[in-house]
Order: structure tokens, then sequence, then C-alpha cells
């Protein structure tokens, strides 16, 4: 089986689709991938599909659930399958479990890369970690279960995910940042701070991939719209470090330079206190 919820859910079993069409069911899927292997209880279910507004029968609802995500799952594995539906979607004591390798689930791939790409860029080693990095954002078709209704449990998946895509992103640009491919990330981070106006980390980097690329001046405009939205819509000043930048790039702070630069964590901690 191969299941993806980074994008569309998608569960192939022999390379048919198990994922149904109606709701509900495409709900009890989705949230079971994400816990191969680990049985889901009951009553977490429940909550995901109805939350705090669960019908009286909503245990032979979710049992009729079960039974249709089976029913597709023997479909698909065929007369001749070594096992049934019944040891793939297993009943346990208070809850189902989705009886598969969590290699088999494109998120938990996602996140070996992602920690293997950190461990790489805690090192040092550039390289591996911008490679790392980015496979494991290779691995995104959009944004998580963007086509299945979420409910409570799977809402907090998905923000988790879209959060941790977010930081890949940055760790990613950071590790390019410190190879000097400061040219090559400047129209993708003109993409990330129009979406994310508020955001001081991506704009920290935009500001030193500009910086390093001889345009000093947009650099500093824009740490300039930067701080005029803070103060105008939160009304709070850019952070110390975000101010320090500032004040590196107004005189030409030599650690600022790609070859110079200390190899802190991320380009938003070169001028932390």
């Amino acid at each position: 089986m191969q299941i993806q919820v980074l994008g569309p859910l998608s569960a192939d079993v022999n390379g048919v689709s198990i994922v149904p069409t109606a709701g509900k069911p495409r709900q009890i899927l989705a949230l079971l991938s994400f816990y191969p292997g680990r049985v889901v209880p009951v009553s977490t279910l429940m909550e995901e599909i109805w939350g705090s507004n669960m019908p009286q029968s909503a245990m032979t609802t979710l049992q009729t659930y079960i039974l249709q995500l089976r029913r597709r799952l023997g479909t698909a594995m065929g007369p001749g399958a070594p096992g049934t539906a019944k040891d793939v979607l297993a009943t346990r004591h208070g809850g189902y479990l989705l009886q598969v390798s969590p290699d088999c689930v494109d998120v938990h791939r996602y996140e070996q890369l992602v920690t293997g790409g950190q461990a790489a860029f805690e090192t040092g080693d550039d390289e591996q970690a911008a490679a790392q990095f980015r496979a494991a954002l290779a691995m995104w078709d959009g944004t998580a279960l963007v086509d299945v209704g979420t409910g409570p449990i799977l809402e907090i998946e998905v923000m988790r995910l879209e959060e941790s895509r977010l930081v890949t992103v940055e760790r990613r640009i950071d590790a390019d940042l410190r190879l000097g491919r400061h040219s090559e990330v400047i129209a993708e981070l003109a993409d990330l701070i129009a979406r994310h106006p508020q955001h001081e980390g991506l704009h920290s980097q935009a500001m030193v991939a500009l910086y390093r690329s001889g345009r000093q001046a947009t650099a500093l405009d824009v740490y300039r719209k930067l701080r005029l939205r803070l103060v105008e819509d939160l009304g709070v000043e850019p952070s110390p470090q975000l101010q320090r930048l500032h004040q590196a790039m107004l005189s030409v702070d030599p650690a600022l330079d790609v070859v110079c630069g200390p190899r802190r964590g991320s380009t938003f901690s070169l001028y932390a206190a």
C-alpha cells in the first residue's frame, strides 16, 4: 500500500485506489494514515468525524464506515492476497489500526528526510542538508489533505505539517545561503515574504540574499517595509536581532559576507544576542 497525505489524499493497493468518495470515510482513512501500526481510539475517530455533535448512532455509523473501507481494501487486494482486509484495517480493543509500515505513508518519509537534513545542517554539511530538505519538500503536491474535509484532529495535523513545511523551506534557504547561493534564492524569497508579510525569519533571509548580491538599497527597503507593517498592524518594532542585522548592513559589517560570516544555526540568528 502507498498512501499520500501531502496534497490530495491518495491510497493505492496494487495500483487500485481505495480512497472512498464519501467524506467521512475519507476522514477516517486519512486519520488512520497518520498513525500506521498504531491503534487510533474509537473516541478519537468519533471526535474527528462529529466533533461535539455526536449522534446517538455514532458507534454503529463508525462501524459502517470501517466496513466500507474494508470492502474497498478487499477488492484492491484481490483473492490471492496473503492476508485479508481485516488484517490490514484491524480491530483492536478500543479502536482500529492501519496495519502498514510507516514507510508506506509519504508524511513519514518526509519527516525522515527533514530529520536527516536538520542533522546535516547542525554539523555544517550544507550540501547534504540542502539536498535532504529539497527532497523532503519535493514530496509535497499542494496543501496537505486538500480534498478531505477535516475535523478537529486532522486540522491539527494539517496545521503542524504546514508549519513544518515552512520551517523546512527556511532551513533549506539557510543552507543555500551558507553555500553562497544568494542570487539563486532571491526570487523565491520575494514570493515567500509576499505570502508571509510579517515573518521576520524570511525577511532576514531576503535581506541577506539581496545584500550579498550587491543590492544593499533593496535589502534595506525590505527592512523598512517590514518595520512599517509591524508598527502599523501590531504596534511593535522588529525583533532585536533583525534590528541588529539592519544596523550591520548600514555599517557594512564583514560578518555578513558568506565567507566571513559565523556558521550559526540560521540566517535569522546571525545577530542574535
